[in-house]
C-alpha cells in the first residue's frame, strides 16, 4: 500500500503529460501537490523541516543547472545570429558528394555536436531541415535527426543531464560519465545502423553499413576517453568534434572538399573544449578552481557550487572570449535577452520537478518505491534503463528524467545490495535514448520541416530502435553491476 501511494505522484505526472498533454511545469506542480498529500497522510514525517529543506534544495539545484543552460543557450543565439550555424551545416554538406556520408555527417555528427553544445531540442531543429534539403522526406528526416543525436543526450548542453545526477548523488563525475558511455558503446552501433537504414530506403549497401559502424566508433572512442579523463562536460561535444574529424579523414580521405569552414564559427566550441580540459586535467588548476565552494547546509539538507569550476562559468568564458576575438561582442546583449526569454519556462519546470524529487526523497516516498523495486531482485538492472526512457518520454527532457528518477534508481540499488554507479548510468543512458520518442521532441522537430498531423509516423520509425537500444542498455547494466 505504501509503495502504491508513493508511486501516485509520479503516476499523476505521467498521466497529465501523456494523456492531458500538460506542460512539465504544470504536471510537476500537480504531482508535487499529490506528493504533499501522500506525505501528509503518512503523518508528515519530518514536519515543516522537510518541506522547507526540500524547497531550499530544489531552488539551489535549479540555480546551479540554470547557470549551465543560460550560457549554452546564449552561445546558440550568438551563433545563429552570426550565421555560423548555417555555415557549419553547409560546410558539412560540402565535405563529400556521397549521400550516405552526408547523411551521417548531418544526422549523426552535426546532431551530436549541437546536442553537446546546446541541447534542449536544437539538434533536431537544425539537422532535420538540412536533411530535407538533401532530398529526404520530412518524416524520414525528423526520424534520422531524432535517432542521430540520441546517444549523446546523456551529456547534452555540456553535461547538464549527467551533472544533475552528480549533484543528486554526489558520485564522482568521471566515473559516472565513463560508466554511462560504456553502456552506450555497443547499442550505439545499432543506432548508427538505424540512421543509415533510414538514409538508404532502398536497402543498405556494404559500404553504407561500414560507414555507419565507422561513424559510431569514431564518436564512442573519443567520448569514452573524454568521459574517463575529464568527466561529464565533454563526451558528446568533444566526441562529435574529434570523431567527426576522424570520420571525414577515414571516409572521405583526399576527396574531402574543405570549403566553407571559418575558424571564427568554431572558436567558441574550441575554447570551451580547451577550458574544460585545462580545468579537469591540470591538477594544480583543478585544485585551485574546485577549492572555492559556495554552499549551504541546514540539518540534512545542502546545496551549492564551485563557481570557478562550474561548467556554466567555462561556457560563459568561452563565449565571451570568442565573441571578443571575432568581433561579435555586439551580438551578446540580444543573444542573452533571447536566451533569458527561453529560460523562464525551463526554470519553472526545473524548479517544480526538483521540488517534487526532493520532497519524495526526504519525505520517504522514494524509499518506499525502492522497497517495492526490491521484488525484482537481481534482474532489476535489466529494467533500470526503461525507467529513464519513460521519464524522458513523459517530460521531453533527459535532465528532467534524471531529476525525477536518479534518487529512485540509487535507492533501489541499495535496497537490492547492488552498486549505485551502474544503476545511475543506466538511468542516464535510458533517459538519453528516450529523447528519440518523446512527443515534445517529435512535435518540435516536425514543426521545423512543416509536418502537420504526422507525428505518429515519426514515432513509428523511432520506437523499435529505442526499445532495442534500451534492452541492450539493460544487458550492459546487468553485466556492469555483476562486475562492480
Amino acid at each position: 500500500m505504501h509503495a502504491a501511494l508513493a508511486a501516485l505522484p509520479l503516476g499523476v505526472v505521467l498521466a497529465a503529460m501523456v494523456l492531458r498533454r500538460w506542460s512539465a511545469a504544470r504536471a510537476g506542480a500537480l504531482g508535487l501537490l499529490v506528493a504533499m498529500a501522500v506525505w501528509a497522510s503518512w503523518g508528515l514525517p519530518g514536519g515543516a523541516v522537510v518541506l522547507v529543506g526540500a524547497g531550499a534544495e530544489a531552488l539551489s539545484g535549479t540555480l546551479v543547472i540554470l547557470w549551465i543552460i543560460l550560457p549554452a543557450l546564449t552561445i546558440y543565439e550568438v551563433q545563429r545570429r552570426s550565421g555560423a550555424l548555417e555555415r557549419i551545416r553547409a560546410a558539412l554538406a560540402e565535405l563529400s558528394g556521397e549521400r550516405a556520408v552526408q547523411a551521417l555527417l548531418i544526422a549523426w555528427f552535426f546532431g551530436l555536436f549541437m546536442e553537446g553544445a546546446a541541447g534542449f531540442g536544437t539538434p533536431v531543429a537544425l539537422a532535420a531541415p538540412l536533411l530535407v534539403g538533401l532530398g529526404y522526406g520530412p518524416v524520414r528526416a525528423v526520424a534520422m535527426a531524432l535517432l542521430g543525436h540520441a546517444a549523446g543526450v546523456s551529456f547534452g548542453a555540456v553535461g547538464t543531464p549527467a551533472l544533475a545526477q552528480v549533484a543528486a548523488l554526489g558520485l564522482d563525475g568521471a566515473a559516472l560519465a565513463a560508466a554511462t558511455v560504456a553502456l552506450h558503446a555497443l547499442p550505439a552501433l545499432g543506432l548508427a545502423l538505424a540512421v543509415m537504414r533510414l538514409a538508404c530506403p532502398g536497402g543498405m549497401s556494404g559500404r553504407a553499413l561500414r560507414l555507419a559502424l565507422l561513424a559510431a566508433v569514431c564518436f564512442i572512442v573519443p567520448a569514452l576517453a573524454l568521459a574517463a579523463l575529464a568527466g561529464p562536460e565533454l563526451p558528446t561535444l568533444g566526441g562529435a568534434l574529434i570523431g567527426g574529424a576522424a570520420f571525414v579523414a577515414l571516409a572521405c580521405g583526399r576527396g574531402a572538399r574543405l570549403r566553407g569552414w571559418h575558424l571564427a564559427d568554431l572558436l567558441p566550441y574550441l575554447l570551451i573544449v580547451a577550458l574544460v580540459l585545462a580545468t579537469r586535467l591540470i591538477s594544480p588548476v583543478q585544485g585551485a578552481l574546485a577549492g572555492l565552494w559556495l554552499g549551504w547546509e541546514w540539518d540534512a539538507f545542502r546545496g551549492g557550487l564551485a563557481p570557478l569550476y562550474h561548467p556554466g562559468t567555462l561556457l560563459a568564458l568561452g563565449l565571451a572570449g570568442a565573441a571578443l576575438a571575432t568581433g561579435r561582442a555586439g551580438l551578446l546583449a540580444p543573444a542573452i535577452g533571447a536566451a533569458l526569454r527561453r529560460l523562464l519556462p525551463v526554470a519553472l519546470a526545473l524548479l517544480v520537478m526538483l521540488a517534487l524529487a526532493r520532497l519524495m526523497v526526504h519525505g520517504g516516498l522514494i524509499g518506499a518505491l525502492a522497497g517495492a523495486a526490491a521484488g525484482a531482485g537481481a534482474l532489476w538492472p535489466l529494467l533500470a534503463p526503461f525507467i529513464g526512457v519513460l521519464g524522458t518520454f513523459v517530460t521531453g527532457s533527459a535532465t528532467a528524467s534524471n531529476i525525477l528518477f536518479t534518487d529512485f534508481q540509487a535507492a533501489s540499488a541499495r535496497a537490492l545490495d547492488l552498486p549505485v554507479l551502474p544503476m545511475a548510468a543506466a538511468q542516464g543512458a535510458g533517459a538519453a535514448i528516450g529523447n528519440a520518442i518523446a512527443p515534445h521532441n517529435i512535435i518540435a522537430g516536425a514543426a521545423t520541416v512543416g509536418l502537420q498531423g504526422r507525428d505518429g509516423e515519426v514515432l513509428a520509425r523511432t520506437l523499435l530502435p529505442v526499445l532495442g537500444y534500451a534492452g541492450a542498455l539493460g544487458l550492459g547494466a546487468f553485466a556492469l553491476a555483476a562486475l562492480l
